[in-house]
């Protein structure tokens, strides 16, 4: 069972940072999941009939990502927060990818609340996870890219394992080794906020939520917070 921790010194440039941690054992990937179905469905009904729009990058959810991707040398307009990306797909086309049910869950709490989320399947991390600066020596395959290998710059900030990078800038994009599919079975899914102070409570509604797609398809279900003045969290 792997440790999650904030590196310092990312602790100290971020202080207000909140993750929440949702965990899920014997997750079944592959019965349906009418719930997630519903919540894709309802949110893309309020997009097409003017009731709700996701998040832009004028929206102080967003805006603190740019600033937070801007000072640790990564060009938000270039490469985005994963909550941006998938917003800005869903004001355009109308619609959100169908992936596997436990990915469409997150995305649709992603979306829905401005958060950022990702997730990793844990039976293919190899040990302790830390959200630190790369120092340029590590090593990141994208996902759905098996065949690429990418060396995040110095200075970017990454989740990483003993193996390898988990996710580059932050958020952007995550690792094709602990890629979530239909089959995984024991998942962390992780939802972001730098600012506790204002959006904790918004940021605990999207983990509830999150929670409450994935228990029916579960045989257990945690949340657990992280933060730069909390202990290290295991899942």
């Amino acid at each position: 069972m792997p440790d999650f921790r904030i590196a310092p010194s990312v602790a100290d440039a971020f202080p207000d940072t909140l993750i929440a941690l949702v965990t899920a054992t014997g997750l079944r990937g592959r019965e349906p999941w009418p719930d997630t179905d519903a919540a894709l469905a309802d949110l893309e009904r309020q997009l097409a009939d003017g009731s709700w729009q996701p998040a832009d990058e004028s929206d102080p959810r967003i805006e603190a990502w740019h600033t937070a991707y801007r000072a640790f040398g990564t060009n938000p307009r270039r490469i985005r927060p994963s909550v941006d990306a998938l917003g800005r797909r869903l004001a355009k086309r109308g619609s959100l990818p169908r992936i596997s049910p436990a990915v469409d869950s997150y995305n649709a709490v992603s979306v829905r609340h401005g958060l950022p989320a990702g997730a990793f399947d844990l039976d293919h991390v190899s040990g302790d996870v830390e959200i630190r600066y790369a120092d340029g020596t590590e090593s990141f395959t994208p996902l759905g890219e098996p065949d690429t290998v990418e060396t995040p710059k110095p200075g970017e900030i990454v989740y990483t394992d003993p193996s390898g990078v988990l996710t580059r800038h932050w958020n952007h994009r995550d690792a094709h080794r602990t890629r979530v599919t239909e089959d995984s079975t024991h998942v962390v899914f992780i939802l972001e906020t730098l600012h506790a102070t204002r959006d904790g409570r918004l940021l605990k509604t999207a983990a509830t939520e999150l929670q409450d797609l994935l228990a029916p398809h579960a045989d257990r279900t945690t949340v657990d917070y992280l933060a730069p003045a909390r202990p290290p969290v295991t899942v």
